[in-house]
């Protein structure tokens, strides 16, 4: 005689010896898996094909699952783009360390030297020009990025500038990061595009200095 036996969650058939899949919540390891898998099939279809023409179908096709799994770990294309970019934009991060760890007087120098570093390494370039080129072409895309971009980065940077105006000045100094890299990186426009990264962090340094600071180089 052939019977079926129960237990921790799984069935086993005495005749095929088959288990069946156990229900609920996946494992925590499983789930971490799930999560980045889609995050990592996000990341380059909203690099490859930007923000209006991704859909969520479209990631979980790439990600090799259903898309209520998508849903169910983000929820709507716009929490799906805001996790994806907050991970590809975490390098960037990087600048809020670099205005702790050092006097405000050369600061201009260090964060700009620490943006053009990562839009010149291709690994951190291409997420990077995913999170532009949709923020640039999309309204919700753009939201997210500013959103990011305040809470994150500007907020943190103002908080260190002591001047009145430390808001306005911390977006003017990433206004004219952004702008240049727009400008070499995105649009390529000559001979911005193809000048030495030096010759451009020499330029533009004193400026992000002087929106931080009050201070240009001329002045130092």
């Amino acid at each position: 005689m052939t019977g079926a036996t129960s237990g921790g969650g799984g069935v086993t058939s005495g005749g095929g010896g088959v288990t069946s899949r156990r229900r609920g919540r996946p494992p925590r390891t499983e789930s971490a898996d799930t999560r980045d898998r889609i995050l990592n099939a996000a990341r380059e279809e909203f690099s490859e094909r930007g923000y209006e023409t991704t859909s969520v179908r479209g990631i979980a096709k790439a990600a090799g699952v259903d898309s209520a799994l998508v849903h169910h770990y983000f929820g709507t294309k716009e929490q799906v783009f805001e996790a994806a970019v907050e991970v590809a934009f975490a390098p960037a991060l990087k600048v809020r360390d670099v205005v702790l760890e050092g006097p405000l007087e050369v600061v201009g120098e260090r964060m700009t030297r620490t943006i053009f570093g990562l839009w010149e390494n291709p690994v951190t370039r291409k997420p990077l020009l995913a999170i532009v080129r949709s923020a640039v072409n999309n309204d919700a895309a753009a939201a997210v990025f500013r959103r990011l971009v305040s809470a994150q980065l500007l907020r943190r940077i103002a908080g260190e500038i002591d001047a009145p105006d430390a808001e306005l000045r911390a977006e003017l100094a990433a206004a004219q990061l952004v702008g240049v890299a727009m400008m070499r990186y995105v649009i390529k426009i000559e001979p911005v595009a193809s000048a030495d990264v030096e010759q451009i962090i020499a330029r533009v340094a004193p400026v992000v200095q002087g929106h931080l600071t009050g201070r240009y180089a001329a002045e130092a």
